[in-house]
């Protein structure tokens, strides 16, 4: 069985959760950003990850999942900056799963990253007072994912791979 781990990382939280599953992956196997891979032709099994952007799946990640997943076996995984059992997580995955519709979809996986600096500060200034509350919840994303975040997407590369199967 042939596997691509593909991802789209801005800050490096995605690149670590998609090494980690990398890692943990038996047979042949092969990491590679999103911007190198045009298509998943030869591989038996996929696992696609991004961050969430501006609450929402990034633009040429959606391309690439309504584009390229059709009968393909596929898991999803992504980052974002708030706790697991954040109640908009939900949409989230609901979003990725609507867009690879016609893949076969073995599983999701989330997880906490640490926001960039920048954004927590764009987040501050916001006139909106939820975009605030983002903003203050920055400091507490430090050093995510961390290890015991990084172990549970291990599990998930394992549980996926054994599916596929």
């Amino acid at each position: 069985m042939k596997t691509l781990v593909t991802y789209m990382s801005q800050s490096g939280n995605t690149k670590k959760v998609a090494e980690a599953i990398y890692g943990e992956l038996a047979g042949e196997k092969e990491i590679k950003a999103l911007s190198e891979v045009t298509s998943l032709e030869g591989y038996d099994l996929a696992f696609i990850g991004f961050p969430v952007l501006q609450f929402d799946i990034p633009p040429k990640m959606k391309e690439f999942l309504s584009g390229n997943t059709k009968g393909k076996n596929i898991a999803i995984f992504m980052t974002h900056a708030v706790p697991e059992g954040f109640e908009a997580i939900h949409s989230w995955t609901g979003s990725a799963q609507q867009t690879a519709a016609d893949a076969n979809l073995l599983g999701t996986f989330d997880c906490q990253g640490e926001l960039a600096q920048p954004v927590i500060d764009m987040l501050l200034k916001a006139e909106d007072p939820q975009m605030k509350a983002f903003g203050e919840m920055g400091p507490s994303t430090k050093g995510q994912p961390d290890e015991s975040r990084l172990r549970k997407a291990r599990e998930f590369a394992r549980d996926i791979q054994s599916k596929a199967k």
